[in-house]
């Protein structure tokens, strides 16, 4: 039985609440067509306010270039206009960024999402008229997507100011995990520009200084709760949200005991709607870590 999710009184933001970085199934290797589409139609009927495929927890970096625009094109028929979809485009080259972005745009994508380019480490000065020469390629919204972890570079508060003056530049993923430049790239930024979390262990931390909503690991797992915790934010009752924060904090760490996307394939493996299956140099769980992973999930009832 669908567990039922409360509708909020309050409008969310077309581009806020609840948006799911969305895995890509595979089964033997290859793009699990099906299951993409029955995960999908599940997100939206447990409340999931947003779909985000080709994301770091797509596994972007291992697909094909035909693979990563057959998922996009999936997900937009497939969500047939129910909630927004914000597509992964980005690269570490400009030019692959903007043919990617196009074909989004071109696929009937709501926005895309922009990762900063990585192994190169551009200075700020490239990092800006990278994103601007993506942005005057195609009109569609864009979202950046800041987090250093996996990129190596910094997308410094200034530089997104910068850019969140270029009309279709609308918004970041903030992943820095740095509350600190998170306050500040929000003070420079124009009004109205969007900020999405994208660390799962900030997302109430970061709502409370002005973002609109988060891109989660987590809403993976349990979809019905993280939308139920912004429609109780969007609502006004924080003490609530936070609540659910804390609640689930253990699971959102337990999905991060390796390299994200395993442990989330496996916890839903786990719970029956996947394969395990990633893409190399991506590798399967060890044993330990699979052992304290299964125990969360069984302490949050997700398996038995």
């Amino acid at each position: 039985m669908a567990t039922k999710v409360t509708r909020t009184k309050t409008k969310i933001p077309r581009f806020g609440g609840s948006l799911v970085a969305l895995v890509t199934p595979f089964k033997n290797g290859e793009l699990d067509e099906a299951r993409l589409r029955s995960l999908i139609d599940w997100h939206i009927k447990k409340g999931t306010h947003g779909i985000v495929p080709c994301g770091t927890t797509g596994e972007s970096a291992t697909l094909s270039h035909e693979e990563h625009e057959r998922v996009i094109e999936i997900t937009v028929e497939q969500v047939n206009g129910r909630v927004p979809v914000i597509a992964g485009s980005g690269s570490n080259s400009t030019q692959e960024a903007i043919r990617l972005t196009k074909f989004a745009q071109k696929a009937g994508a709501d926005a895309a999402l922009l990762i900063n380019p990585y192994y190169n480490k551009p200075t700020q000065d490239g990092l800006y008229h990278h994103f601007k020469a993506v942005a005057e390629s195609c009109d569609i919204p864009q979202v950046l997507y800041n987090i250093p972890s996996r990129t190596a570079v910094n997308v410094l508060p200034e530089t997104i100011a910068r850019l969140s003056e270029i009309k279709n530049i609308i918004g970041v993923k903030e992943a820095t995990g740095n509350l600190v430049q998170a306050t500040e790239m929000i003070s420079l930024c124009r009004k109205g520009f969007l900020v999405l979390s994208g660390e799962d262990a900030l997302n109430v931390p970061l709502l409370l200084i002005g973002a609109s909503g988060s891109i989660s690991v987590l809403a993976n797992i349990i979809p019905d709760k993280m939308s139920q915790m912004m429609v109780e934010w969007f609502d006004g009752n924080v003490a609530k949200a936070r609540e659910f924060h804390f609640k689930y904090y253990n699971l959102t760490q337990a999905l991060f005991l390796e390299t994200n996307p395993t442990p989330a394939k496996t916890a839903m493996a786990m719970m029956g709607m996947i394969e395990k299956d990633v893409r190399l140099p991506l590798f399967k769980m060890t044993d330990a870590n699979q052992k304290k992973l299964s125990q969360v999930l069984k302490n949050y009832k997700l398996i038995k």
